[in-house]
């Protein structure tokens, strides 16, 4: 059913607002949870809460996959593991607080992150994914996974029981973080169709940015509630997820193309921003500044796609 463009921006404010609320009580009970059972901060980010707000990604890329669209999976992954960094990070140190991180993301989470970024080059290099490689980056995921709570510091406190409640509200959150980022993205491709956009440019970008939206709004309140490593574990976990499980997950359902300008641009890209990330991690603080800057390189980066778009 056709809404219209006036329906489907009133779609989109509805959609974001469920967003907005799915997300803080999904943030709440993960938290809960983890805490509970004496797992660290940054490690419920790395985790519970990172791969809740990568279930968008996750879902989009299968149903491409199912609907023989796959082209559109390295786009979403790509597009939103740049998106995370330039612009989820940029936003959550402009509208949050500056990040000062309390655990050592250098020893096994950067490593682990970059060399996920490689590792999907590489996979990618011959313009598709088979099922070996599939597998292999699930296997990282795992290896990813076990490290982390190995060097989780476990926390000496008395813990507390989970109530149903909890456990409830964390199924709430999740299941209405997935359908509020759905609609949103329906209704921002259809608003964009409307208004003669590049369908090209809405992949790597709207569908990115759309898919995107719950890290953003995760990591801005947890952010604002003083709770930093949260938000740059997101990302970190995030990123991990999407280019090892939302690549390798889809392409069990179907074959997996990559195109050319993927490999020769976004990719590139993709691990030059990652390097960033690296270099500004290393002094443990993410100044506004610095988010400033990512934040122009995600307008570049947006801009240089709109005009392969248009010259293509």
């Amino acid at each position: 059913m056709e809404l219209g463009i006036i329906g489907y921006i009133v779609l989109f404010a509805v959609s974001l607002f469920v967003l907005l609320k799915a997300s803080d009580w999904f943030i709440s009970a993960a938290e809960k949870i983890g805490l509970a059972a004496g797992i660290s901060p940054f490690i419920i980010g790395v985790t519970i809460v990172a791969f809740g707000t990568s279930l968008p990604e996750l879902a989009t890329s299968i149903k491409a996959v199912f609907d023989g669209v796959s082209g559109i999976v390295a786009g979403n992954v790509v597009g939103s593991n740049i998106t995370n960094i330039l612009l989820v990070l940029a936003l959550t140190v402009i509208l949050g607080r500056e990040i000062i991180l309390d655990h050592d993301v250098m020893d096994i989470d950067m490593p682990m992150l970059f060399g996920s970024s490689l590792i999907l080059y590489f996979v990618a290099y011959d313009y598709q994914v088979t099922y070996l490689e599939a597998f292999l980056l699930l296997g990282g995921l795992l290896v990813f996974l076990r490290s982390s709570f190995q060097a989780s510091p476990r926390e000496k406190r008395k813990r507390e029981s989970v109530s149903i409640q909890t456990v409830g509200l964390l199924i709430l959150g999740a299941t209405l973080v997935y359908f509020g980022a759905d609609y949103t993205i329906l209704s921002i491709s259809e608003i964009s169709t409307y208004a003669g956009i590049d369908p090209e440019v809405i992949a790597l970008t709207l569908v990115a940015l759309g898919t995107s939206l719950p890290e953003v709004v995760v990591s801005v309140n947890a952010a604002r509630k003083g709770k930093a490593a949260i938000a740059v574990g997101n990302v970190i976990g995030s990123n991990i997820f999407n280019s090892f499980a939302v690549i390798g997950i889809p392409r069990l359902f179907g074959s997996l193309e990559i195109s050319h300008n993927m490999v020769s641009w976004s990719l590139p890209f993709m691990i030059g921003v990652t390097f960033l990330f690296v270099l500004v991690c290393i002094s443990k603080r993410i100044s506004r500044w610095e988010g400033w800057l990512m934040l122009i390189l995600y307008t570049v980066y947006v801009a240089q796609l709109v005009d392969q778009s248009l010259h293509a």
